[in-house]
């Protein structure tokens, strides 16, 4: 078994004493562990598939600078977390004219970035179906990025990466009740939005 393969089964602690050590491996665990979870929290704020990525390069490169900083009493992936969305938004103050009134695809063919698609030939493949939700997924996509900026990274947090509403608000130093407040605006402007395509999806 490689070495690398070794390193995966870290847990958190040591992979922070690894990455304080200045140890490559346990950076480059870390890349591996944390790198898709972050673009999407990325991308779900930038709507720009290539400024998210470039995001996340910085953002371990900034773990890489400070983590010396880090104090245990967090958890990691809350810091993880914290930098990509201040990040974000730090990038979004500076670019702000330049950006896109809608997110790109993530790929030519793919209107849904998180691979939520079952593969051709398994039981929950339906040709119907997955136009259908291929469609709404296109719609889900544009409503989310109408969303007010502030809304839009508690939606991501939550709906995508699954945080907890006291994770959310320590990642984005706001109070729980202001997270639950801001998820229940973005998820009633969400549902709204797409109630014509829930709708038929419940007809018989």
């Amino acid at each position: 078994m490689s070495n690398a393969i070794d390193r995966e089964g870290l847990s958190e602690a040591q992979l922070v004493a690894g990455l304080k050590k200045g140890d490559e491996e346990a950076y480059r665990t870390l890349v591996r562990r944390y790198e898709d979870r972050l673009f999407k929290v990325a991308f779900g704020i930038l709507l720009d598939r290539e400024e998210a990525w470039d995001i996340v390069q910085d953002v371990f490169f900034k773990v890489y600078q400070s983590i010396h900083t880090f104090k245990a009493q967090a958890r990691l992936s809350t810091w993880l977390h914290r930098i990509t969305v201040n990040h974000c938004l730090n990038w979004k103050r500076r670019w702000k004219r330049r950006l896109r009134q809608f997110h790109r695809p993530l790929d030519a063919d793919s209107n849904d970035p998180l691979g939520r698609y079952p593969p051709i030939g398994t039981e929950q493949y339906q040709p119907e179906r997955q136009v259908r939700e291929k469609q709404m997924a296109q719609h889900l996509w544009q409503y989310v990025a109408e969303l007010p900026e502030e809304a839009r990274a508690v939606f991501m947090l939550k709906e995508v990466e699954g945080l907890s509403y006291d994770e959310i608000a320590e990642v984005l130093g706001i109070k729980r009740g202001t997270v639950s407040s801001r998820l229940f605006y973005a998820r009633k402007r969400i549902k709204k939005a797409l109630a014509p395509y829930l709708k038929e999806e419940g007809d018989p």
